[in-house]
C-alpha cells in the first residue's frame, strides 16, 4: 500500500490505518483479533493502535492518553503515566505516536500540560507527541508548536476541518490522521445506541441526500477521506479480515474523480445546518 510522510515527523504511514477499538472487547478472542491485525499488516497497513510485538519493526504504533490512570485526568502526571501504561500494554519500550486525546481547550492551554507532552518525547517514551480532538482545541494544538501530528474526525458527513485545522496543519508540516472516515456507516441503519456522534452522522447523511453511484457507500467514503487535501492517513476499524481486504482494495483504487469530490464538497456546504462544533 502507498505510504505518505507523516508531516515532518520522519515517519511514513500507510494511507489507510487500522483503528483497533472494535477488536479490543470480549467479542473476539486474542487469536481472532490477531488474525484481523495480521491480515491488515500483510496488506500493507502499518499505522495501528494495538500491539503485534512479533511484528513491531513493521508498525507505526499509535496510542491515546491523558486519562484513565491513578492520577487525575488531564494532568502532567496522567500524561506521563499514560505513555508508560501504553508501552507496557503494547510490549514496547517506545510508542511512535502518543495522542493527548480530547483534552479540553482550557486545560490544553496550561504550560505544564504542554511541557508534559514535550517531556514524553525528550524522555524517549514517544517518538512524536500528537493531539486528538476537534474544534477550538484542535486549532490550538495545531498552532501550539508542541504537536507534530493531529487526529480529527473527517469524512463526507464531517468536512468542517478540511479548510481549517487540516489545511493549517498541512502548511505547518504537521501530520494529519483522519478518524471516523466511514462516519459510523450511517447508510446501514444501525442505531448505535448512546453514540451521539453516530446519531449526528445519520442526520447529516439524510440531509446530504447523496447517491454513491456504482462505488458503494464504504468505498465512496474511504476514498474521499484518504485522498482529502492535507490528510496523511485515515483509520478504519473492523472485526472481519474480509472487511480489511475490502477497505484496502478501495483506497488502492486511488482518488475519487474530481467531479465526484466537488459534488461531495458542494453537498456538504449546501446542507450545512449549523453543524460546526456539534461533534
Amino acid at each position: 500500500m502507498h505510504q505518505r510522510a507523516l508531516g515532518e515527523t520522519g515517519l511514513r504511514v500507510s494511507i489507510l490505518g487500522f483503528g483497533a477499538g472494535q477488536i479490543g472487547g470480549p467479542e473476539l478472542t486474542e487469536d481472532e483479533a490477531g488474525t484481523v491485525l495480521n491480515r491488515a499488516v500483510d496488506l500493507g497497513v502499518n499505522l495501528i493502535d494495538r500491539h503485534l510485538s512479533w511484528r513491531r519493526h513493521e508498525l507505526v504504533l499509535s496510542t491515546k492518553g491523558g486519562y484513565g490512570t491513578r492520577f487525575p485526568d488531564w494532568t502532567a502526571e496522567a500524561i506521563a503515566a499514560g505513555v508508560e501504561q501504553a508501552c507496557r500494554r503494547m510490549r514496547t519500550d517506545r510508542v511512535d505516536l502518543f495522542h493527548l486525546h480530547s483534552c479540553p481547550l482550557e486545560t490544553l492551554q496550561h504550560d505544564d500540560i504542554l511541557e508534559a507532552c514535550r517531556q514524553i518525547v525528550r524522555g524517549g517514551k514517544a517518538r512524536v507527541a500528537a493531539y486528538s480532538g476537534e474544534n477550538e482545541a484542535l486549532q490550538f494544538a495545531v498552532d501550539s508548536g508542541v504537536f507534530q501530528s493531529v487526529q480529527c474526525s473527517m469524512n463526507v458527513c464531517d468536512q468542517r476541518a478540511l479548510d481549517g485545522a487540516i489545511a493549517r496543519a498541512s502548511r505547518k508540516g504537521i501530520g494529519v490522521i483522519a478518524k471516523r472516515p466511514l462516519a459510523n456507516a450511517p447508510w446501514t441503519g444501525r442505531s448505535n445506541d448512546g453514540d451521539t456522534a453516530a446519531a449526528e452522522y445519520r442526520e447529516r447523511f439524510r440531509a446530504l441526500a447523496l447517491d454513491p453511484g456504482a462505488l458503494g457507500w464504504d468505498e465512496l467514503f474511504l476514498r474521499f477521506a484518504a485522498f482529502a487535501p492535507g490528510v496523511t492517513s485515515c483509520i478504519a476499524g473492523t472485526r472481519q479480515p474480509a472487511n480489511v481486504e475490502r477497505n484496502v482494495a478501495a483506497v488502492e483504487r486511488g482518488p475519487l474523480p474530481p467531479s465526484v469530490v466537488d459534488e461531495l464538497r458542494e453537498a456538504f456546504l449546501r446542507a450545512d445546518r449549523g453543524w460546526v462544533g456539534r461533534i
